[in-house]
């Protein structure tokens, strides 16, 4: 399954390109014979944009101008994000033959860091759900078992980085959409604190909920894609000193606790908890923070898809239809609720982070579904996708996941599993800082 990038890191491509022992167009020639098109990973793919970009970046490079990491490095970008003249589809019906006027804020900064826009790569319609297989485009295909979902909704972005088309993608994540996918294809997933990257640009889903993401191999190939976006990180420093195995969650990078997920596949749960013995174990109300997502997610989903609902209802997948339906349903008093509910939650969790410098639980309870599946043994799937990662983003925090192995898998064969931290806003180095620890 693997493409010319597969086991490349950013930095060792950007020693390349510097040394000459890459270029830019070279790149780009690669992303286009890498791509597998039976992974229906990109919708669209911009060869002759992509060629001149790579072009100026290296007479740039040449010259002596340096923008930094991302600079000749070629990026593909989820199609809910607008690109200037190229198709924003969203997956669906709804946007056929629609083209982009603008770059999206988080392009325009792409651009600025010197990054090439390879192409755009598959979404869930509307990037509402989690599995990558509803789309008008079709399933995008997990390269680790071609009958197993993606996840979503950054299924293509997720897809064209664990198949190495590409060594950077950009996605966004409502519910887990960058950390379910990247879960699911064994890669690592960025999803930053509440608007850190701008989402200008970026056709809505729930914009209290929306986050613009980044989708690499390792974790440290997210840390240096934000911080080529962001500027760089400041120091962390641990909230609390204590040894590691001291029994309170201590080790080389802080204080660590464990939050029991509600429900899990065994193997999953024995496989990314092995990654943290000494951490000690805590609960948080996984349904109460479901109840206070969904209500917030489908209020403010309906409000961006209620005349279309009401005047093209076919154009809709049946699946993302009967979703917008249930929005519809959903009380004015229950969003009321969610919003003061929230608040009581950010105080709860800002309390266990005055204890803890990290949480630690597996990104997905179960590994990737077969396409088409809408139950599996733990329950329905719907609810599973995002049961543990969508708290984060009821509450804006930052979020990283990264590959944590793999379990068996039914019918034979391995699967990928992620192991998911959380930490307080303004600490996201530390979480790139504990993944290096756990790579080791």
């Amino acid at each position: 399954m693997g493409g010319f990038f597969t086991g490349r890191t950013l930095t060792g491509i950007g020693r390349d390109l510097r040394a000459g022992r890459e270029s830019a167009r070279g790149l780009v020639a690669r992303v286009l014979e890498s791509v597998d098109e039976d992974l229906n990973a990109f919708v669209t793919l911009d060869a002759e944009g992509a060629e001149a970009a790579a072009r100026w970046a290296d007479e740039e490079l040449a010259s002596g101008v340096d923008r930094g990491p991302l600079h000749g490095v070629p990026v593909a970008v989820k199609d809910i994000i607008d690109v200037a003249g190229l198709p924003t589809g969203m997956g669906s019906g709804h946007y056929a033959g629609h083209v982009a006027e603008a770059d999206a804020a988080c392009v325009r900064m792409l651009r600025d860091a010197g990054a090439v826009i390879v192409g755009k790569t598959g979404t869930q319609e509307f990037a509402f759900g989690g599995s990558g297989d509803v789309s008008v485009n079709g399933a995008v295909r997990n390269p680790r078992d071609r009958e197993r979902m993606s996840g979503g909704s950054s299924s293509g972005s997720a897809v064209a980085v664990a198949a190495g088309m590409v060594p950077l993608a950009i996605g966004t994540d409502t519910g887990g959409s960058v950390r379910i996918p990247s879960a699911f294809c064994g890669i690592a997933g960025f999803k930053p604190p509440h608007g850190a990257i701008p989402a200008d640009g970026v056709f809505p889903l729930s914009r209290s909920l929306d986050h613009v993401g980044v989708l690499a191999a390792t974790a440290d190939d997210c840390r240096v894609a934000y911080h080529a976006l962001t500027g760089p990180a400041e120091a962390v420093p641990s909230l609390l000193d204590g040894p590691a195995g001291d029994g309170t969650g201590g080790t080389a990078y802080g204080r660590v606790a464990w939050i029991e997920p509600p429900a899990c596949d065994p193997e999953v749960e024995r496989r990314v908890r092995a990654l943290f013995p000494d951490a000690p174990s805590e609960r948080i109300d996984f349904a109460g923070l479901r109840q206070v997502f969904l209500a917030i997610e489908y209020s403010e989903a309906y409000d961006v898809h209620a005349e279309r609902v009401a005047e093209a209802p076919g154009r809709y997948q049946p699946a993302t239809l009967a979703r917008l339906e249930e929005a519809a349903r959903m009380p004015g008093w229950r969003l009321v609720r969610a919003l003061r509910e929230r608040d009581r939650y950010a105080e709860e969790i800002a309390g266990l982070l005055d204890r803890y410098d990290l949480l630690a639980m597996p990104t997905m309870p179960i590994p990737a579904p077969r396409i088409g599946a809408t139950e599996v043994g733990l329950g329905p799937l719907t609810a599973l996708l995002v049961s543990l990662t969508s708290p984060w983003n009821v509450l804006g925090l930052p979020a990283l996941s990264v590959p944590a192995g793999t379990v068996p898998a039914d019918g034979g064969g391995e699967l990928p599993v992620g192991a998911q931290l959380v930490t307080r806003r303004g600490a996201e180095e530390l979480l790139f800082t504990a993944a290096e620890h756990l790579a080791t």
